[in-house]
């Protein structure tokens, strides 16, 4: 139970980064100029050592307490929801590995600011994007399917006529639609954009 507790609490205080963060990522659709303002304003809230202290304890917890759930639970899970649940969170805790370690070596390694153009780097070169396309694209929506198996474990009511499971749905199905929006954001103006010399070290470059 106190497992169960700590993965809610940690949960809770990513999943409102991650809304900001991925907010954030919409606005690429207008462009890196964008992107990069609408970061700039965000950062002053969460780029700070207090604020980063919070986030990275929660990931941590998430992540550990996240393998102990997945552990007790694979067995046991029947239901389709409750197997999304699961495999979601795990992908997400391998993604929270991954990305925080790219992240703060960028920032504390390579001295890079990690913004629009550390993202799209590799996303935008081949052979990269061979492993950023899936890498991001089941990140985000696993966010969504892991939040719309919440929901409906969580929701007892009907919603606009439909039952809670097909809340879920429509949450997962509006998560893959965003995934795809932000896709479109982070490589159709990558044409026209002039990406910084110092980013060109992430593709070899």
């Amino acid at each position: 139970m106190k497992i169960k507790i700590i993965h809610y609490i940690s949960g809770l205080t990513i999943t409102i980064f991650v809304g900001l963060h991925l907010f954030n990522h919409i606005y690429s659709i207008y462009g890196a100029d964008k992107h990069i303002e609408v970061m700039n304003l965000l950062r002053v809230f969460y780029r700070n050592i207090f604020i980063e202290t919070i986030l990275l304890s929660a990931v941590v917890l998430q992540i550990f307490s996240g393998v102990v759930l997945f552990k007790t639970n694979r067995k046991t899970a029947i239901l389709n929801f409750d197997k999304l649940h699961i495999w979601t969170g795990l992908y997400l805790a391998i993604f929270f590995i991954i990305h925080l370690t790219a992240v703060l070596s960028g920032r504390f390694f390579l001295h890079l600011d990690t913004n629009f153009y550390f993202g799209v780097a590799g996303l935008n070169s081949f052979p990269f994007n061979l492993f950023f396309v899936p890498y991001y694209g089941l990140a985000i929506t696993s966010f969504f399917g892991h939040i719309a198996c919440i929901h409906n474990k969580k929701m007892k009511k009907y919603f606009f006529g439909l039952s809670p499971s097909r809340q879920s749905k429509v949450i997962f199905l509006f998560g893959v639609c965003f995934t795809i929006l932000i896709f479109y954001g982070l490589t159709n103006h990558f044409k026209g954009v002039q990406i910084p010399v110092e980013y060109n070290t992430l593709i070899g470059k």
